[in-house]
């Protein structure tokens, strides 16, 4: 057996091996020669995998594997990485690369780090251009147990469009909201490897990683297992907005949710495991206001919905009624959605009154960039938050509230009210890459 390794001074990161079986990925990494680490993708009830999707199911098995590393890279950065089945073709180091810098420009903000010019997948290898499948015309729209998913859902639902909830994880919330659409559900399960958390103990790098990215590969494995031709996730225009920028480069929490990795992953699908596998977010044309607006119109899912972070968490405690009222989730869903619900709803979905505590002012400064930056979460746009509580400073029914009270105070005679409209937001953009066949769900959404 060999030893256990302190993943800070590592020079090799290897990427050992990939394989699946029965329903389960397998998933096999090390740092030097250190022990192996294995990560498992359960797969509930799987067909026999038809004879025609074996070479796509091989890609995107591929592709997963060198998506998924992410989570062990980190714990040590080392100088080098290693793929024991040889260099990749530059389209997939291309993607991977940017995918490392980006998705973990936050854990280097936030340890002190600098990656550029360190990650650098090899390259060299060569691709076989790929056709289409004929893959069944149905679609896998990921649920995450927030507003976002549930306006997709419905809106294909609206089309007829034929779709299966997924969701990775057990998660109750998630699989709550999942069994609500009344969509036929799939739920995946991934088991990070258990020397991760050793690793962790022994002093490794930790922090944010592009979760989405590796969801997203794990979906495209799945659709080819079960016969799917498009993934259509539920992210936002204002996910492609940095958070911030740091010593030159953007920093953003959501990058994984962002256009600019929403095109590199749909393009490298078409392109290397099947020409009709779309991969899309049906909501990026619009503003989280925009979508917040549609969300609160489906009145059947208040009571079993969350965007609160701590729901999610794989450890540590976990709010008891859905919203902790604590976060800057919580304050940003409470801000977006207060312009178009009715107060009274709106207090009885969060149980309380988030605009009319006082001790809240500093987590919506934040939101409103004011006198900080942007919170690292999922979260709209300074501009957009800034807009909603401006609608909400000129509505009777709120003026009187802390919060609001302050911002018409002290904030607002700051801000240049040419740029505090609510309309703007509400309008769609033309950046998408939606297919064909669900492009008029679109319609049922702005």
């Amino acid at each position: 057996m060999s030893k256990m390794i302190q993943p800070r001074l590592t020079q090799l990161f290897r990427f050992v091996r990939c394989s699946y079986a029965d329903g389960v990925a397998e998933l096999v990494y090390a740092f030097d020669d250190g022990e192996e680490l294995v990560e498992q993708i359960r797969f509930p009830n799987p067909p026999a995998l038809q004879a025609e999707y074996a070479a796509a199911f091989d890609a995107a098995l591929k592709l997963l594997h060198l998506i998924a590393g992410v989570s062990y890279y980190k714990a040590g950065i080392p100088p080098k990485i290693e793929v024991a089945t040889g260099p990749l073709d530059d389209a997939t180091a291309e993607l991977l690369d940017q995918l490392y810098l980006h998705g973990l420009a936050e854990f280097a903000y936030r340890n002190g780090l600098d990656l550029r010019g360190r990650i650098a997948f090899p390259r060299g290898g060569t691709t076989h251009p790929v056709g289409a499948l004929n893959l069944p015309k149905r679609t896998l729209v990921p649920i995450g147990g927030g507003k976002d998913s549930l306006v997709a859902v419905e809106a294909i639902k609206s089309i007829g469009g034929e779709a299966t909830a997924v969701w990775v994880g057990n998660s109750a919330l998630i699989a709550a909201c999942a069994e609500r659409t009344g969509l036929p559900t799939l739920n995946i399960q991934r088991e990070l490897a258990p020397r991760l958390f050793e690793l962790n103990r022994l002093g490794a790098w930790n922090g944010h990683i592009p979760v989405t990215a590796v969801n997203s590969a794990i979906l495209a494995v799945a659709a080819i297992l079960y016969g799917y031709d498009s993934i259509a996730f539920a992210n936002e225009r204002s996910a492609s907005a940095a958070t911030l920028e740091y010593e030159g480069q953007q920093v953003n929490h959501q990058w994984s949710k962002g256009y600019a990795f929403e095109q590199l992953l749909g393009d490298w699908l078409h392109t290397h495991v099947a020409s009709d596998l779309d991969y899309c977010s049906l909501l990026r044309p619009y503003s989280e206001l925009a979508i917040t607006r549609a969300f609160a119109k489906l009145t059947p899912y208040f009571d079993v919905f969350s965007s609160c972070n701590r729901n999610f968490r794989i450890l540590g405690p976990k709010p008891a009624d859905r919203w902790c009222g604590q976060c800057p989730k919580c304050h940003f869903v409470f801000l977006a959605l207060a312009p178009f619900l009715p107060k009274p709803r709106l207090l009885s979905i969060f149980g309380r009154n988030l605009l009319d505590d006082e001790a809240q002012a500093g987590g919506f400064d934040a939101l409103l960039e004011y006198q900080d930056h942007k919170p690292f979460e999922c979260v709209g746009e300074g501009a957009e938050a800034r807009a909603a509580m401006c609608a909400l400073s000129q509505r009777p029914e709120w003026q009187e509230d802390a919060l609001v009270a302050r911002f018409r105070s002290e904030i607002l005679p700051q801000l240049d009210t040419t740029q505090l409209a609510l309309e703007p937001w509400l309008e769609a953009s033309a950046e998408q890459r939606v297919p064909l066949r669900l492009r008029p769900a679109l319609a049922t959404i702005g």
